[in-house]
């Protein structure tokens, strides 16, 4: 078979396969980040890959070096057709509980639960409802920017270990097995509630918060800040904010755009108006 017949073949193959169906195959080599397998219906090359999270027996069986051969069936998570291959997980039959319990979670769904552990990456939650998870400490992971609408340094500003939150879930995550949660989904977001009072052209007081190469921030309301930007710092050009002013340093700006959709606030300094 031609190398084109088989690009072809594998397109026709991978067209047939969807997101959650059930495939089984053989394992034909096993790296250490992935594992190769030929899929049942398909014998031309590899095209199913595991790359596992969730099942420590699986990075055992690779040290091991005794997965070649071996049957498995897994549930398709990905389908890419760019690369020629299917993306597998064995979780899915592994963990068959915890998958249910995932796939009936609706986008919206408020779940309840207790913050099991803080990490650099973000912040799980071992949920009231649904199965243990078989790895982490909470089936349930809120990403940093999803802790709230305010600016903040470290995740223990929000919330702290053996804390009961109520959050809405936004996504399966099926690549570590979790359901995504956002806790400030819950929140009012204070962007919203000031730019509906808000216009261009109002002058307001508020306190730098943060210098960037680009101009400086102001917080202007609880939780609102703005972007003055650096050409409209000073009367005269300058090529950095720390000649002009300092964290927590008070200012006049003026409110000069409000883009609702990306929550941006621009502002000015009043000698530019």
């Amino acid at each position: 078979m031609g190398e084109a017949t088989t690009d072809q073949a594998v397109m026709r193959f991978l067209a047939g396969l969807r997101v959650g169906d059930l495939c089984s195959g053989t394992v034909v080599a096993a790296a250490r980040s992935e594992v190769s397998v030929m899929l049942d219906g398909f014998s031309a090359r590899p095209l199913g890959v595991v790359v596992e999270t969730l099942d420590f027996s699986w990075r055992r069986r690779q040290a091991e070096g005794a997965m070649d051969g071996q049957r498995i069936t897994a549930e398709v998570i990905a389908v890419d057709l760019d690369r020629g291959r299917v993306r597998l997980s064995t979780a899915a039959t592994e963990h068959a509980e915890l998958w249910m319990f995932l796939r009936r979670l609706r986008r919206g769904a408020i779940l309840t639960g207790v913050v099991a552990a803080i990490e650099r990456f973000g912040v799980f939650v071992a949920l009231d409802e649904g199965p243990d998870h078989p790895v982490f400490p909470g089936v349930g992971f809120i990403t940093y920017p999803e802790l709230s609408w305010r600016r903040f340094e470290a995740a223990s500003e929000v919330v702290e270990v053996g804390q009961r939150v109520s959050c809405e879930f936004l996504q399966f995550d099926t690549w570590n097995g979790e359901a995504r949660l956002s806790l400030r989904a819950l929140q009012p977001d204070p962007f919203a509630v000031f730019a509906d009072g808000i216009a261009a052209g109002r002058t307001l007081r508020g306190r730098v918060t943060k210098l960037v190469p680009f101009g400086v921030f102001v917080e202007v309301a609880d939780g609102v800040e703005g972007l003055v930007p650096l050409s409209e710092l000073g009367v005269e050009p300058v090529s950095a904010p720390e000649g002009i002013v300092q964290i927590g340093d008070e200012l006049s700006v003026i409110v000069t755009d409000i883009d609702r959709a990306r929550r941006r606030l621009t502002l000015s300094t009043p000698g530019h108006n």
